[in-house]
């Protein structure tokens, strides 16, 4: 079921690019997107106009995770042929890491110099990015006993949270402890943290999980996407939250993070949704689907004509 409601247009449209697209990340100055899809290629757009800058084979198999890290000179991929891979801008592999399970999430906090890993067998695992060497004491410990769907470093502390499949949410600290979050109706299929550390956002079918985690209380909120919502992404102020949902519907909302009260519209692709991402400055959302599309909303130009 789609929404006859007015939507906001993308500003750039690319068909046909992914066999489907899995993947995407913002870098820093908010100047390039890359994107990722089933076939293993990545690409790297240029903006605000969204022209190809370069693309290039980084998998064999579905990219399942990309991030800029060293103020955007570097790009990491992951993918299902369990390897990670540092490249510069034209392509060049710089470094890489071959994993014993296909890599299913990426996570990074480049600030602390740490990359997560999460995998089809239920591991997380942590890296330090210096020296590409894993974090044995994080990594002996399988946290999911099937594949890990979110990951997401905790803005204050070096926290990470993961979801996995088999329905568990936890957040474990760097060399301490695990606590495990009351699980959610159906498992969670992406995870962010408030800017302040307070709470953590999950999707699944049809709804929001909010994590009080203090409380350690979980609290679900409906919202108007008929499917699953398969990625988030939150504002650097917290105040909107953008979904993209699959399955039954390939919705594309900014949402109340508290609510689930629909903010604004944007144009829904034409297949299942597959990913969504926030540039840092807030000015571009981008989106990519079954459909093999890629959309970029310039946010701070003026509007087009409405679409239903």
């Amino acid at each position: 079921m789609f929404s006859l409601k007015p939507a906001i247009p993308a500003n750039v449209m690319h068909e046909g690019v992914h066999s489907g697209g899995s993947a995407l990340a913002f870098n820093p100055a908010g100047t390039l997107l890359a994107s990722g899809g089933w076939e293993g290629r990545v690409y790297l757009w240029s903006l605000p106009g969204g022209k190809r800058q370069a693309v290039w084979q980084a998998h064999d198999g579905s990219v399942n995770g990309l991030a800029f890290i060293e103020d955007g000179g570097v790009l990491i991929s992951a993918g299902y042929d369990r390897r990670i891979v540092l490249w510069d801008l034209r392509g060049d592999g710089r470094a890489s890491v071959r994993t014993e399970s296909p890599v299913t999430s990426l996570a990074v906090a480049a600030g602390r110099g740490l990359l997560a890993s999460g995998h089809d067998d239920g591991r997380v695992i942590v890296w330090r990015l210096q020296d590409k060497r894993r974090l044995e004491r994080v990594g002996q410990k399988r946290l999911h006993t099937r594949r890990v769907r979110g990951l997401a470093w905790h803005p204050g502390k070096p926290a990470l949270a993961s979801s996995g499949r088999d329905g568990r949410v936890m957040q474990w600290t760097i060399g301490g402890g695990v606590v495990e979050f009351p699980p959610p109706s159906t498992y969670s299929r992406s995870l962010v943290y408030t800017p302040n550390g307070r709470t953590l956002i999950g999707s699944g079918w049809f709804r929001l999980f909010r994590w009080d985690l203090e409380a350690r209380r979980l609290h679900e909120i409906p919202t108007e996407h008929n499917g699953i919502i398969n990625s988030i992404a939150l504002g650097s102020e917290g105040r909107h939250l953008a979904s993209i949902s699959r399955q039954t519907d390939s919705a594309v909302y900014f949402l109340d993070p508290s609510t689930g009260e629909v903010i604004e519209r944007f144009q829904p692709h034409e297949l299942c949704g597959g990913f969504v991402a926030l540039s840092g400055d807030g000015r571009y959302l981008a989106t990519t689907s079954d459909d093999a599309s890629v959309r970029i909303w310039d946010l701070e130009r003026p509007r087009g004509k409405r679409t239903r």
